[in-house]
């Protein structure tokens, strides 16, 4: 009997190390991503958020790519009051830098204020900024308006305890990317981790949390080449914090 037991004890082992790696839910996540505009390869970065977070658990993803190449778009998706309805995080990965119109910058954050979870990448942070109000800069949790070259920056983490970090290194630099000032914190956003400038010296943050009315937002304003999408630190950091905007990260 005691090899049978202990082939049974070993299955019980690995499926609790399985569990341990993976975050299980009764169904799959529900996400949707915003994708397009200026200036990126969105179905490469798609695919490989796609790919980084089935990692850790199932998700169903509904895409919305549409408004061109171009920095000027309205896509149709918030035409619909209840756009976000659904859905346990919504991923903004769009770039849309001179779209200013108020009325639908509104009905944006109007549904994120109301508590849809988001994650913001890259080039979210440029868009919309030539708008007169700041609904979406403080959605963000930042504001910036422009960027340093690109370069490979050091990455500090102003905190090991988040689980978001957890499987950023201590001394990663990033692949190529682009490093945005940041030009205002607002007030309820956390930095996680920062970068250098090379060209000020200035330290700005590159990965935080927010708290935007009733939504949790997780943000990171690198994510500009394909080798920082392939880049296993980067995409499992994003995945967490996918995770942690859903509420879904243990």
């Amino acid at each position: 009997m005691r090899p049978f037991l202990s082939l049974i004890y070993l299955a019980i082992l690995f499926t609790a190390l399985q569990s341990c790696s993976v975050v299980k839910h009764q169904k799959p996540l529900q996400v949707l991503l915003i994708t397009g505009g200026c200036c990126h390869n969105y179905p490469f970065q798609t695919q490989k958020l796609q790919e980084g977070l089935a990692k850790f658990t199932e998700a169903k993803w509904t895409v919305i790519k549409e408004g061109g190449t171009g920095t000027d778009a309205m896509i149709s998706l918030y035409d619909n009051k209840n756009w976000a309805q659904g859905y346990d995080v919504v991923v903004h990965n769009e770039c849309f830098a001179d779209t200013k119109s108020t009325e639908y910058i509104k009905k944006i954050t109007e549904a994120h204020h109301a508590g849809a979870p988001a994650v913001v990448i890259h080039c979210a942070m440029h868009s919309y900024r030539q708008a007169t109000i700041d609904d979406w800069r403080e959605f963000l949790g930042v504001s910036s308006n422009h960027h340093d070259h690109q370069s490979n920056y050091p990455v500090k983490k102003t905190t090991n305890d988040h689980p978001i970090l957890k499987d950023l290194p201590k001394n990663w630099s990033t692949p190529m990317d682009e490093l945005y000032i940041i030009d205002k914190t607002w007030p309820n956003t956390t930095v996680l981790a920062t970068s250098v400038s090379e060209r000020d010296g200035k330290t700005h943050p590159v990965i935080w949390t927010n708290t935007y009315g009733n939504a949790k937002v997780f943000g990171t304003s690198f994510g500009h080449s394909d080798s920082t999408f392939s880049d296993t630190a980067f995409i499992k950091t994003v995945s967490r914090g996918i995770l942690w905007a859903a509420g879904k990260l243990k």
